[in-house]
């Protein structure tokens, strides 16, 4: 089992950037693909990025492709959200959440839909204003 603890939201202009941490407990932080997500108000929750077990592989949804990067330090049980040039419809709360598995996934392979994730963080909350 993992515990998942976000942070680093926040309330940033429209074109800035932030950086989201998520702690993991455990010792077995490396058998887990990790991935996040966003619900913005009214909204369902949806995809944003995920990573394997290494951080060889990620995957990110179109709507932030090329602006945010998901990484990952498995010495630090750590996955990261870099998210730059922030529009005010990425305004939401954000979720990371963990994907446990025996295997290194490829990029087309990640896990990419709530179902597939057992374990998630309580979020946290990024407001971009324009």
């Amino acid at each position: 089992q993992v515990q998942l603890v976000e942070s680093g939201g926040g309330l940033v202009q429209a074109g800035g950037s932030l950086r989201l941490s998520c702690a993991a407990s455990g010792r077995t932080f490396n058998r887990y693909a990790m991935g996040w997500f966003r619900q913005a108000p009214g909204k369902a929750r949806e995809y944003v990025a995920a990573i394997s077990w290494s951080g060889g592989s990620t995957d990110s949804a179109d709507s932030v492709k090329g602006r945010f990067t998901i990484s990952r330090d498995n010495a630090r049980n750590t996955v990261y959200l870099q998210m730059n040039s922030l529009k005010s419809e990425d305004t939401a709360v954000y979720y990371c959440a963990a994907h446990p598995t025996a295997q290194e996934y490829g990029p087309m392979k990640l896990p990419t839909q709530m179902e597939e994730y057992d374990y998630w963080g309580r979020g946290t909350q990024v407001t971009v204003s324009s």
